[in-house]
């Protein structure tokens, strides 16, 4: 018994079993790609929930600048004797316990 194989049939043959093996190739890719959009998908939902956690502290922090800020010019305006003692202490009690919140607030959530 005698097979003939042309060089078309042979060229053909290993272009087929090529083109199997690209499938498979293909197929594995497509998987680990499905788990690499998986995984990055967590990563953004992880970072937007730290992204609002800190643009919240960040909000918070600015509110205690602002009333150290005022405080501090409450107090120098009553070193050149521009108001009176007690408005000057009620702003500094009123700065430090917004301070005492935030930062009381923080260690409350930890």
């Amino acid at each position: 018994m005698q097979i003939t194989i042309t060089v078309q049939e042979l060229v053909l043959l290993v272009l087929g079993i090529a083109g199997i093996i690209f499938i498979f190739y293909l197929i594995g890719l497509v998987k680990n790609l499905i788990e690499t959009v998986k995984h990055t998908n967590k990563v953004l939902e992880d970072t937007e929930v730290i992204t609002a956690i800190a643009a919240s502290k960040a909000k918070d922090i600015d509110g205690a600048v602002d009333g150290a800020v005022e405080a501090i010019g409450t107090i120098s305006e009553l070193i050149k004797g521009n108001q009176s003692a007690v408005k000057a202490a009620t702003n500094v009690v009123n700065s430090v316990a917004g301070l005492k919140n935030i930062f009381g607030a923080k260690s409350k959530k930890d």
